[in-house]
Protein backbone atom coordinates (compact mmCIF):
# COMPACT_ATOMS: atom_id res chain seq x y z
CA UNK A 1 0.00 0.00 0.00
CA UNK A 2 3.23 2.35 0.70
CA UNK A 3 3.83 2.10 -3.18
CA UNK A 4 0.12 3.27 -4.18
CA UNK A 5 0.24 6.23 -1.99
CA UNK A 6 3.32 7.48 -2.22
CA UNK A 7 3.34 9.97 -5.27
CA UNK A 8 -0.52 10.84 -4.55
CA UNK A 9 -0.17 13.54 -1.16
CA UNK A 10 -3.70 14.74 -1.17
CA UNK A 11 -7.22 13.40 -2.19
CA UNK A 12 -7.16 15.94 -5.18
CA UNK A 13 -4.27 14.34 -6.76
CA UNK A 14 -5.64 11.17 -6.61
CA UNK A 15 -8.95 12.84 -8.40
CA UNK A 16 -6.40 14.26 -11.15
CA UNK A 17 -4.69 11.35 -12.00
CA UNK A 18 -7.90 9.77 -12.15
CA UNK A 19 -9.20 11.93 -14.50
CA UNK A 20 -6.23 12.10 -16.38
CA UNK A 21 -5.58 8.22 -16.82
CA UNK A 22 -9.39 8.51 -18.44
CA UNK A 23 -8.92 10.97 -20.81
CA UNK A 24 -5.73 8.70 -22.03
CA UNK A 25 -7.41 5.31 -21.67
CA UNK A 26 -6.86 3.68 -25.43
CA UNK A 27 -9.78 1.76 -27.05
CA UNK A 28 -7.62 -2.04 -26.32
CA UNK A 29 -7.99 -1.14 -22.99
CA UNK A 30 -11.58 -0.15 -23.01
CA UNK A 31 -12.50 -3.57 -25.36
CA UNK A 32 -10.55 -5.69 -22.60
CA UNK A 33 -12.07 -4.63 -19.39
CA UNK A 34 -15.73 -4.65 -21.17
CA UNK A 35 -14.99 -8.08 -22.09
CA UNK A 36 -13.69 -9.31 -19.13
CA UNK A 37 -16.56 -7.46 -17.00
CA UNK A 38 -19.07 -9.69 -19.24
CA UNK A 39 -17.01 -12.78 -18.67
CA UNK A 40 -16.78 -12.53 -14.77
CA UNK A 41 -20.75 -11.98 -15.10
CA UNK A 42 -21.45 -15.31 -16.90
CA UNK A 43 -18.95 -16.89 -14.42
CA UNK A 44 -21.13 -15.60 -11.62
CA UNK A 45 -23.80 -17.12 -13.79
CA UNK A 46 -22.28 -20.71 -14.08
CA UNK A 47 -22.86 -20.25 -17.84
CA UNK A 48 -20.21 -21.72 -20.54
CA UNK A 49 -19.94 -18.50 -22.54
CA UNK A 50 -17.31 -16.97 -19.59
CA UNK A 51 -15.24 -18.54 -21.85
CA UNK A 52 -14.97 -16.74 -25.42
CA UNK A 53 -16.41 -13.74 -24.33
CA UNK A 54 -12.72 -13.81 -21.51
CA UNK A 55 -10.53 -15.34 -24.26
CA UNK A 56 -11.01 -11.35 -26.20
CA UNK A 57 -10.53 -9.99 -22.90
CA UNK A 58 -7.30 -11.79 -21.84
CA UNK A 59 -5.82 -11.47 -25.02
CA UNK A 60 -6.40 -7.85 -25.05
CA UNK A 61 -5.12 -7.10 -21.66
CA UNK A 62 -1.96 -8.70 -22.48
CA UNK A 63 -1.60 -6.33 -25.27
CA UNK A 64 -1.62 -3.86 -22.60
CA UNK A 65 0.65 -4.95 -20.49
CA UNK A 66 2.79 -5.83 -22.83
CA UNK A 67 3.38 -2.97 -24.91
CA UNK A 68 1.16 0.00 -23.98
CA UNK A 69 2.66 0.06 -20.18
CA UNK A 70 5.83 1.74 -19.67
CA UNK A 71 7.73 -0.30 -17.99
CA UNK A 72 5.77 -3.00 -19.02
CA UNK A 73 3.98 -5.62 -16.72
CA UNK A 74 5.55 -8.65 -17.69
CA UNK A 75 4.02 -10.80 -15.16
CA UNK A 76 0.92 -9.85 -15.83
CA UNK A 77 1.12 -10.16 -19.16
CA UNK A 78 2.09 -13.31 -19.10
CA UNK A 79 -0.59 -14.42 -16.33
CA UNK A 80 -3.00 -13.19 -19.29
CA UNK A 81 -1.35 -15.51 -21.54
CA UNK A 82 -1.66 -18.26 -19.09
CA UNK A 83 -5.27 -16.84 -18.78
CA UNK A 84 -6.28 -17.68 -22.21
CA UNK A 85 -4.54 -21.18 -22.38
CA UNK A 86 -6.29 -22.34 -18.91
CA UNK A 87 -9.34 -20.95 -21.25
CA UNK A 88 -8.98 -23.28 -23.68
CA UNK A 89 -9.27 -25.97 -20.92
CA UNK A 90 -12.07 -24.64 -19.03
CA UNK A 91 -14.19 -24.23 -21.90
CA UNK A 92 -13.70 -27.59 -22.49
CA UNK A 93 -13.88 -28.87 -19.02
CA UNK A 94 -17.59 -27.19 -18.63
CA UNK A 95 -18.71 -28.57 -22.16
CA UNK A 96 -17.70 -32.06 -21.05
CA UNK A 97 -20.56 -34.62 -19.96
CA UNK A 98 -20.94 -37.93 -18.33
CA UNK A 99 -22.58 -40.90 -20.15
CA UNK A 100 -25.74 -40.07 -18.16
CA UNK A 101 -25.85 -36.27 -19.44
CA UNK A 102 -24.40 -34.58 -16.02
CA UNK A 103 -21.92 -32.88 -16.34
CA UNK A 104 -18.43 -34.35 -15.51
CA UNK A 105 -17.79 -31.38 -13.40
CA UNK A 106 -20.52 -29.35 -11.63
CA UNK A 107 -20.06 -26.96 -8.83
CA UNK A 108 -18.54 -28.12 -5.33
CA UNK A 109 -16.31 -27.65 -3.15
CA UNK A 110 -12.50 -28.69 -3.26
CA UNK A 111 -11.62 -32.11 -1.80
CA UNK A 112 -8.87 -31.65 0.72
CA UNK A 113 -6.32 -33.14 -1.86
CA UNK A 114 -8.05 -30.33 -4.63
CA UNK A 115 -7.91 -27.65 -1.59
CA UNK A 116 -3.94 -28.95 -1.31
CA UNK A 117 -2.85 -28.16 -4.53
CA UNK A 118 -4.43 -25.21 -5.55
CA UNK A 119 -2.40 -23.82 -2.11
CA UNK A 120 0.85 -25.43 -3.66
CA UNK A 121 0.08 -24.02 -6.97
CA UNK A 122 -0.24 -20.84 -5.37
CA UNK A 123 3.25 -20.84 -3.47
CA UNK A 124 5.26 -22.08 -5.96
CA UNK A 125 3.56 -19.76 -8.90
CA UNK A 126 4.12 -16.81 -5.80
CA UNK A 127 7.69 -17.94 -5.77
CA UNK A 128 8.85 -18.58 -9.22
CA UNK A 129 6.99 -15.41 -10.41
CA UNK A 130 8.76 -13.36 -7.74
CA UNK A 131 12.23 -14.52 -8.80
CA UNK A 132 11.85 -14.31 -12.58
CA UNK A 133 10.97 -10.68 -11.64
CA UNK A 134 13.82 -9.67 -9.67
CA UNK A 135 15.89 -10.55 -12.72
CA UNK A 136 18.35 -7.54 -13.18
CA UNK A 137 16.61 -4.97 -15.87
CA UNK A 138 13.33 -5.91 -15.14
CA UNK A 139 11.32 -3.31 -14.42
CA UNK A 140 8.20 -4.98 -11.94
CA UNK A 141 7.16 -4.02 -8.86
CA UNK A 142 7.53 -8.02 -8.10
CA UNK A 143 5.88 -8.12 -4.87
CA UNK A 144 2.32 -7.13 -5.98
CA UNK A 145 2.50 -8.54 -9.40
CA UNK A 146 4.00 -12.16 -7.94
CA UNK A 147 1.35 -12.46 -5.38
CA UNK A 148 -1.79 -11.06 -8.08
CA UNK A 149 -0.70 -13.36 -10.62
CA UNK A 150 -0.08 -16.48 -8.00
CA UNK A 151 -3.56 -16.35 -6.26
CA UNK A 152 -5.23 -15.64 -9.98
CA UNK A 153 -3.20 -18.60 -11.46
CA UNK A 154 -4.83 -20.58 -8.87
CA UNK A 155 -8.10 -19.04 -8.90
CA UNK A 156 -8.05 -20.15 -12.54
CA UNK A 157 -7.10 -23.58 -11.92
CA UNK A 158 -10.22 -24.15 -9.53
CA UNK A 159 -12.64 -22.34 -11.99
CA UNK A 160 -11.61 -24.63 -14.79
CA UNK A 161 -12.93 -27.49 -12.69
CA UNK A 162 -15.88 -25.58 -11.25
CA UNK A 163 -14.87 -25.40 -7.90
CA UNK A 164 -16.64 -22.79 -5.62
CA UNK A 165 -12.92 -22.00 -3.98
CA UNK A 166 -12.05 -20.14 -7.27
CA UNK A 167 -14.28 -17.06 -5.97
CA UNK A 168 -11.81 -17.00 -2.42
CA UNK A 169 -9.20 -16.85 -4.76
CA UNK A 170 -10.09 -14.10 -7.43
CA UNK A 171 -10.74 -11.85 -4.13
CA UNK A 172 -7.97 -12.14 -3.10
CA UNK A 173 -6.37 -11.29 -6.35
CA UNK A 174 -8.44 -8.60 -7.18
CA UNK A 175 -7.42 -6.76 -3.63
CA UNK A 176 -3.84 -6.75 -5.15
CA UNK A 177 -4.57 -5.76 -8.38
CA UNK A 178 -6.31 -2.51 -7.58
CA UNK A 179 -3.31 -0.44 -6.42
CA UNK A 180 -1.01 -2.04 -8.73
CA UNK A 181 -3.21 -1.01 -11.81
CA UNK A 182 -4.01 2.42 -10.24
CA UNK A 183 -0.34 3.04 -9.85
CA UNK A 184 0.92 1.92 -13.19
CA UNK A 185 -1.91 4.48 -14.71
CA UNK A 186 -4.89 1.73 -16.12
CA UNK A 187 -7.17 3.34 -14.12
CA UNK A 188 -9.78 1.60 -16.17
CA UNK A 189 -8.79 -1.53 -15.08
CA UNK A 190 -8.65 -0.21 -11.63
CA UNK A 191 -12.26 0.00 -11.71
CA UNK A 192 -12.32 -3.52 -13.67
CA UNK A 193 -10.82 -5.02 -10.59
CA UNK A 194 -12.71 -2.91 -8.40
CA UNK A 195 -16.02 -4.51 -9.66
CA UNK A 196 -14.39 -7.88 -10.35
CA UNK A 197 -13.89 -7.96 -6.49
CA UNK A 198 -17.78 -7.20 -6.06
CA UNK A 199 -18.77 -9.62 -8.73
CA UNK A 200 -16.61 -12.52 -7.09
CA UNK A 201 -18.00 -12.09 -3.51
CA UNK A 202 -21.57 -12.15 -5.17
CA UNK A 203 -20.30 -15.46 -7.29
CA UNK A 204 -19.08 -16.99 -4.67
CA UNK A 205 -22.10 -16.32 -2.15
CA UNK A 206 -24.31 -17.33 -6.01
CA UNK A 207 -22.26 -20.40 -6.65
CA UNK A 208 -22.80 -21.60 -2.81
CA UNK A 209 -26.49 -21.74 -3.19
CA UNK A 210 -26.48 -23.60 -6.34
CA UNK A 211 -24.21 -26.26 -5.07
CA UNK A 212 -26.43 -26.75 -1.98
CA UNK A 213 -29.87 -26.41 -3.69
CA UNK A 214 -28.52 -29.04 -6.29
CA UNK A 215 -27.14 -31.31 -3.30
CA UNK A 216 -31.17 -31.14 -1.42
CA UNK A 217 -29.15 -29.05 1.93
Amino acid sequence: MIYFWKNFSTLQDIWQQLITNIRQTQWPEWVSALAQVISVWYARKNNVLVYPTGIIGVLLAAYVYFFMVQPPLIAYGALNLYYFLMSLYGWYNWLKKKDNGQFTYPISWCTVSERLIGLFIFAASWVLIYLVLMNPGTPATPVMESLVSASAVTAMWWMAKRKIENWLAWIFSNLAAIPLNFSKGLIFFSLMYGLFLLMAWWGFQEWKQKFTTANGN
